[in-house]
């Protein structure tokens, strides 16, 4: 006969919107139980950021998440602010520096962040139980979540175990499941924050240009990144690809203007002036990367001095630098996403709460819900708002 443990909350995952509920919750007064099938907590946050986890972003506001409700994450957002975990962050003695647009990074290692929100959980009595896996949940006075080691009830339950992304780090969409199990909808889902890849044959010859990286503006459904790009073995990544992956749909064109911030047609017909004899690839590793240079000159121009290419021909090459065209063939898919795009239905969730609407007890939150923050500590930033907002409410102060 399995054990049957009785609490007043159960959160199903151990990451930044899980822990966040839970120390939440457990701070005032609720007993917690955290069941995470991986063997370690925090396992995501412990690989983001290159390993230094970008904790948060400063310039975060609504209009940089995506969602079928724009206005769902306002709530949240607005009462767990950057300067909310800044301030545990710097409680616990976390060095941090910020990069660039607002981002913030731990100094040492994301190890840190982990081991704050265990200290928080643990200030808290919440009770952490990992290497568990979930066999079946299923409702009625309360809920019951069914173990490989045990069976657990209480009357609320925060699902907290993420999207579809990075399956090597164990994402099974689980939340998912059970949302649907209990009549919330899950919107369409998609990789976000992911390279793109392009056509072998129309664009195989960018294959060539492997680890060339160059600042561009990438744009796509009306949305422009100006951010560093990089040429991979399958296609495009940096973080100006990442960001515009998410608002990508197949089928659709992406723009990549490579001279940012000037008229290109302009700048070549001004080197041309300067530099009459010099050949194209040379005036354009001027301003491009030398092998990226090469590449355009071959397709774009002439073998021949400069001096001797016609402005009109110059032109258009500006034209191309300007608003490069791509088809992408598809993404690298959730193995390399960094989130997942959709997710549990907004529109069954209170904005406030994020318990669902029809259900009481159950609660989403994090990148299990259909909110996705752009690149640069925003998701991390939703974790942390939406994962405070459920503890609250699960402890009678939402």
């Amino acid at each position: 006969m399995s054990q049957m443990i009785e609490t007043d909350a159960i959160v199903l995952g151990a990451g930044a919107a899980g822990l966040m509920a839970a120390l939440a919750a457990g701070q005032r007064g609720r007993r917690v139980v955290v069941l995470d099938h991986a063997a370690e907590a925090g396992r995501k946050i412990l690989i983001s950021g290159g390993g230094r986890c970008n904790f948060t972003n400063l310039d975060t506001e609504p209009g940089r998440f995506l969602s079928g409700n724009p206005h769902f994450a306002k709530s949240a957002l607005a009462r767990f602010r950057p300067a909310d975990i800044l301030e545990m962050i710097d409680r616990h003695g976390i060095a941090w520096h910020e990069k660039t647009l607002g981002q913030l990074f731990c100094d040492g290692s994301a190890r840190q962040v982990v081991a704050m929100l265990l200290a928080e959980c643990a200030a808290g009595g919440v009770d952490i139980r990992l290497s568990h896996r979930i066999v079946g949940v299923s409702g009625g006075e309360g809920f019951r979540v069914e173990t490989d080691r045990g069976v657990f009830r209480a009357p609320a339950l925060v699902l907290a175990t993420g999207g579809l992304s990075i399956p090597r780090m164990g994402a099974t969409g689980l939340a998912h499941g059970i949302a649907r199990q209990f009549g919330l909808g899950v919107t369409a889902t998609a990789p976000a924050l992911v390279p793109l890849t392009l056509d072998a044959v129309g664009e195989g010859w960018t294959r060539e240009l492997a680890g060339v990286s160059l600042d561009v503006q990438a744009q796509c459904g009306g949305k422009r990144f100006r951010e560093a790009m990089l040429f991979t073995h399958s296609g495009l990544s940096g973080p100006a690809i990442l960001q515009i992956s998410s608002y990508w749909e197949p089928g659709r064109e992406i723009s990549l203007n490579l001279l940012p911030g000037c008229d290109a047609g302009a700048v070549l017909r001004e080197a041309k002036r300067q530099r009459p004899r010099v050949e194209g690839r040379t005036m354009l590793g001027g301003f491009l990367p030398q092998r990226f240079a090469q590449a355009m000159a071959a397709r774009h121009l002439p073998d021949r001095p400069v001096g001797d290419v016609p402005d009109a021909v110059l032109n258009r090459l500006g034209q191309v630098l300007a608003g490069w065209r791509l088809m992408p063939a598809g993404s690298e898919g959730y193995a390399k996403a960094e989130v997942t795009r959709g997710g549990i239905d907004t529109g069954d969730l209170s904005s406030r709460t994020m318990e669902a609407r029809e259900v009481a007890g159950l609660y989403a939150v994090g990148e299990a819900v259909d909110v996705t923050g752009w690149l640069g500590g925003y998701n991390f930033q939703w974790a942390w708002a939406s994962g405070h907002a459920a503890g609250r409410a699960i402890a009678g102060k939402g």
